[in-house]
């Protein structure tokens, strides 16, 4: 995953502090469809800063996809699997019948909320500066955000 940040101050031990908007899926144009009145959040995170990129300078961060495939499976993927297993199994004779799936998406939603909490303590998500923006990326970055 890659993104657009500017760097907001660099630290002693090679991390610097990145700030970037996030917008809302509109991208932020209100003027051209009657305002939605969509905030922009400020997120800052930590990133390793391996270019010497200093306060102010625009740049591109990565980070792995991995981490991120991996919760939009357990988040997506695991209640639909095991609604549908609880309904077949409900289909069974001497079973739950159709509550067998709500039962099954129950437990995928458990699962989830589990899980969650289990990232939430690892937050093993790394950022990584990795070079400067473009020009052309840089230039409309600026017009957006001036």
């Amino acid at each position: 995953m890659e993104q657009l940040v500017r760097v907001r101050e660099v630290h002693n031990d090679g991390t610097a502090a990145v700030i970037h908007i996030r917008e809302s899926a509109c991208s932020g144009d209100c003027h051209k469809c009657s305002g939605c009145g969509a905030a922009k959040e400020t997120v800052v995170f930590t990133a390793d800063n391996l270019i010497g990129a200093v306060p102010g300078d625009l740049v591109k961060v990565e980070s792995s996809t991995a981490p991120v495939l991996k919760a939009a499976m357990v988040l997506y993927v695991l209640p639909l699997l095991l609604f549908f297993l609880g309904y077949w199994l409900g289909t069974l004779p001497g079973s739950f019948g159709a509550l067998g799936g709500g039962l099954g998406f129950a437990l995928g939603v458990l699962i989830v909320i589990g899980y969650d909490r289990l990232v939430l303590k690892k937050a093993e998500l790394r950022y990584t500066i990795t070079a400067f923006a473009d020009g052309a990326a840089a230039r409309k970055e600026e017009e957006y955000h001036g």
